[in-house]
């Protein structure tokens, strides 16, 4: 057979090009088949969707060489606080305080908007001699070989390579098609997101206040902005979407609080449906599954993004030493280290984001005093804190050399 390139990775939103820019710069040659027209993704009007970037994630980004061209556009996040109660309630009194002075590799993460971030990846896949972007190119069927695969585009083009990547986000064509099958179910909960221009200085702190509905999450970006992704009951979600700008706002201040003064909405508003799927395996013959393609999570946490670059991190590692060695890159024993590497801490995750929203998406008095006592306890033992600092900072684990700022 020969090959068009040696990878093939259908999905080009953000983790198929970071893992597209990780295995060139590894010196393999790349395709990526985006079925989304270029200027579709790479806008350039705020909208306030943003990502929480853990700092394990940025240092990938950096190794990648994105992170210098967004670097000024994010905002550090330097406290969050954690907090429990009800709509138009003062929170309890018991609060989860993370503070990044009390680790020493600087602020936990960074908030940085997508527009900017997809942009670079664009931008250094276009730069890239290793790497061949197709975009609005929809996949439309694949086969495997004993030495590789092909795919047949929507235009009766035909891409080889030696091995396919699925990239291609919650309902995975590509996972379908060659017949992993999901697990996974409906959290009856659907994400409100929109910015918020505010008053006040957020001083880049995240907030994140439990309620019955569902947690709102606050994120601060540039310029007294903040990001929010406000989980409400289904039903309740749709009625607020549908309102006004105005009557929307009206719903979203007693949750929202007067901490940061005035607010006012700033860009579009957009809605999530909230669920968990996961593939049952994140490989298949010649094939490998990574983000929401491998793992689609409750954004509880903010973890999407972060998880699926780690599935980056590790991919990316496990097939350029492969290569280093002389294997065969869509061997099965190679796709089976990418597959227990990353299982574990995608089970574990998937475990802690679960229960953390079943734990706190509801009403019950006793829950309530058991979790609010919980977070008390937790921001009382500096070991414990500092353990969940890490942890939110994607510092903790097993992690690929490219999480750790480190070529591979």
């Amino acid at each position: 057979m020969t090959y068009d390139s040696d990878i093939l990775i259908v999905g080009g939103g953000l983790n198929g090009p970071a893992l597209a820019l990780a295995l060139a710069d590894g010196g393999f040659t790349v395709t990526v088949i985006d079925a989304q027209p270029k200027q579709n993704r790479a806008t350039a009007g705020f909208d306030g969707r943003g990502y929480a970037l853990a700092l394990a994630s940025q240092r990938l980004l950096s190794a990648i060489s994105v992170w210098g061209h967004v670097a000024q556009k994010s905002q550090p996040i330097l406290e969050i606080k954690i907090t429990d109660g009800r709509a138009g309630e003062a929170p309890s009194p018991w609060m989860l305080h993370f503070d990044h002075a009390e680790i020493e590799e600087g602020p936990m993460g960074y908030m940085l908007e997508d527009r900017y971030l997809y942009t670079a990846f664009l931008e250094a896949m276009t730069e890239h001699p290793r790497i061949t972007h197709l975009d609005n190119e929809k996949v439309i069927a694949q086969d495997v070989s004993a030495s590789g695969t092909t795919v047949t585009l929507a235009s009766g083009t035909q891409k080889r390579g030696r091995l396919l990547v699925g990239s291609d986000g919650r309902r995975s064509s590509t996972a379908e098609r060659a017949g992993i099958g999901r697990r996974g179910w409906d959290y009856g909960q659907t994400a409100l997101v929109c910015a918020i221009k505010h008053e006040k200085a957020h001083h880049g702190i995240a907030h994140q206040f439990f309620m019955p509905p569902g947690p709102l999450a606050i994120l601060p970006l540039p310029d007294n902005r903040v990001s929010i992704v406000w989980s409400e009951e289904t039903k309740t979600a749709e009625k607020i979407q549908a309102m006004t700008d105005d009557a929307y706002m009206d719903v979203l201040r007693p949750r929202f609080g007067d901490f940061l003064g005035d607010i006012s909405l700033a860009g579009e508003r957009f809605t999530y449906p909230l669920n968990l799927t996961i593939a049952k395996s994140f490989t298949a013959n010649r094939l490998a599954l990574i983000g929401d393609a491998a793992h689609g999570v409750h954004p509880i946490a903010g973890q999407g993004l972060n998880l699926g670059l780690r599935d980056v991190g590790a991919l990316a590692e496990v097939l350029i030493e492969a290569r280093r060695r002389g294997e065969d890159i869509g061997a099965e024993g190679v796709l089976t280290r990418y597959e227990q590497w990353r299982r574990w801490d995608v089970e574990t995750l998937v475990a802690a984001t679960d229960t953390f929203n079943k734990l706190f998406s509801n009403d019950n008095g006793l829950l309530r005093a058991v979790r609010d006592i919980g977070l008390g306890v937790v921001n009382a033992l500096p070991g414990a804190r500092r353990s969940f600092i890490r942890e939110a900072a994607g510092l903790t684990g097993d992690l690929p050399k490219l999480l750790q700022g480190r070529q591979i």
